[in-house]
């Protein structure tokens, strides 16, 4: 009988702790079967703060570390920088990343460091309670927003890659979801390109991904989903934001 999936060597065996219709997995999924395509997982070091990844550890196999809540672009920094030969990226949220490490995240991509971030936005804080995120959308609810999140109070949502892309360190930024089989597709390749670029001694490089919250967002697997589709891509456009990996270091 031919085999037609086969589970990553990317990944462990073991089962993950998310919700169901949580995406995560599909994410974890495309990492890992990038690093064995690339043939770097036992030369990747990856960094998960707090938050939904924060047992990352547990699921991917390579060599992981732990950090403290939104300090993972300066984990990394550490960690590449006394490592050059090795192949670095994170696992933030759009809570930790975009709220507390706001400032990791804008200076490690200003001085061009040369790691990889997998950002996950799925437009509220998921492990912590469900509070609005820096990404939440306007009227959006959350437990700190019940009445909908309003541009007089709270602002307009943090368009975060098109913020970096502005600093000259990044080289690689694309928008990509994992909300159906063909986007899905596309992730994958970003996130190959991503750390392509990385092996090839360029800058910093992000793939933010557009992802669900069936348990916080109150919706069933499918209808968050389609929420997503009909909600998020509007506000937050999929496809390539930034790439000068062609140019010259």
């Amino acid at each position: 009988m031919a085999v037609v999936f086969e589970k990553t060597k990317g990944l462990t065996d073991a089962v993950t702790h998310y919700c169901p219709g949580c995406t995560h997995g599909i994410i974890h999924r495309l990492v890992g079967e990038v690093m064995e395509e690339l043939g770097i997982v036992g030369e990747t070091i990856g960094v998960a703060p707090v938050g939904c990844s924060v047992l990352a550890y547990k699921y991917f196999n390579c060599d992981m570390h732990q950090a403290s809540h939104g300090r993972a672009p300066a984990v990394a920094t550490g960690i590449r920088r006394v490592n050059p030969d090795k192949v670095v990226f994170t696992y933030q949220g759009d809570g930790d990343l975009a709220s507390i490490g706001a400032a990791e995240i804008v200076h490690a991509a200003a001085r061009g460091e040369k790691f990889t971030t997998i950002f996950v936005n799925n437009a509220i804080y998921g492990m912590t309670g469900g509070q609005m995120a820096p990404t939440t959308l306007i009227g959006q609810k959350a437990t700190t927003s019940p009445y909908g999140r309003e541009k007089s109070v709270q602002g307009m949502p943090m368009k975060v890659s098109e913020m970096l892309a502005t600093l000259d360190g990044s080289v690689y930024l694309e928008r990509v979801s994992v909300h159906d089989a063909m986007h899905v597709r596309k992730a994958k390749t970003a996130i190959k390109k991503a750390f392509q670029a990385q092996i090839d001694g360029k800058g910093f490089t992000m793939i933010e991904v557009l992802s669900t919250c069936p348990t916080n967002w109150g919706m069933t697997a499918i209808d968050s989903l389609t929420w997503l589709k009909d909600n998020m891509i509007p506000y937050y456009p999929l496809g390539l934001i930034k790439d000068t990996t062609k140019e010259e270091n």
